[in-house]
């Protein structure tokens, strides 16, 4: 076995578990849900993007804008339809609809796109890094320092601007922050459009390692939960470092042990930190 390749592969699906949870990770930390739909976004993401590319003839960069955008409408469209259930915290209404509209996405993305997979090649995914025997992708590479960007970016903003000062309050008590003057709808509508175009844009960088498949969402949905609940409800720096050192346990236990049996073994290991650490790897929410 190269372990400097089993290390190279674990940092970059650590930092693509990452990516893709981090929609997850704020819509967590604010409005306090789980959105079912989450796998499907992604799936409609990845999509999005290679219709882009294929069937627009658009530059990469572009059809993850293109991607992002569509996300981001997805995302305001579903609160939109369960704003109510949102402000009432009815959690049981609320993951029946984020369901449902999953598997709408799903049938959707089927009838359009058709049940066979295809394949998203971009400009960074057919050129290699030779590092000594190890190797990796320029795609690998850039999913590595856009999921960096992005966390410290999402960090920055919500703990250095007024946004990020709104979303904290509703995310500490929506009731309260109402009587502030916060406008809470807006601030839900908001964090389920980021949510839509964080995925999308996770989709269309980490898309291109895997075929895409309309039932590609229900895997990425189950690593996501678990690098959330791992990293701490809310926190954005907790599902980093959770996601990093899931994408590192999955690459090593897959090369000896089997890949067949990582997800079952990244589940018991969830269930040892939350007995351990019921709070998950962070120290506080954010």
């Amino acid at each position: 076995m190269n372990l400097t390749q089993q290390l190279i592969n674990g940092l970059v699906l650590g930092h693509a578990f990452a990516l893709v949870a981090i929609g997850w990770t704020v819509l967590l930390g604010v409005a306090r849900l789980v959105n079912f739909g989450h796998g499907q976004m992604y799936m409609l993401g990845a999509f999005m993007t290679w219709w882009a590319i294929s069937g627009l003839g658009l530059p990469y960069p572009v059809a993850i804008a293109v991607a992002m955008g569509v996300g981001a409408a997805v995302g305001l469209v579903l609160q939109r339809i369960m704003l109510q259930a949102t402000l009432e915290q009815n959690l049981v209404s609320i993951m029946i609809m984020t369901l449902g509209v999953g598997y709408v996405l799903h049938g959707a993305a089927a009838l359009i796109f058709g049940s066979t997979g295809q394949i998203l090649d971009t400009p960074l995914s057919t050129t290699d890094i030779t590092l000594g025997e190890s190797f990796l992708t320029y795609q690998e590479a850039a999913i590595v320092i856009v999921t960096i960007v992005v966390f410290i970016v999402l960090e920055l903003t919500l703990e250095r601007t007024r946004v990020g000062r709104l979303v904290r309050m509703v995310a500490e008590d929506p009731k309260l922050a109402e009587l502030a003057g916060v406008n809470v709808r807006n601030v839900y509508l908001g964090v389920f459009a980021f949510e839509g175009a964080a995925v999308a844009l996770a989709a269309a960088m980490v898309g291109p390692r895997t075929p895409i498949l309309t039932s590609m969402g229900f895997d990425e949905v189950i690593m996501t939960f678990v690098v959330v609940v791992l990293g701490g409800i809310g926190s954005v720096y907790g599902s980093y470092f959770a996601g990093l050192a899931l994408g590192l346990f999955t690459a090593f236990f897959g090369a000896l042990i089997s890949p067949a049996y990582t997800t079952a073994a990244a589940f018991l290991v969830l269930i040892a930190v939350l007995v351990l650490r019921p709070g998950g790897l962070a120290t506080r929410a954010r």
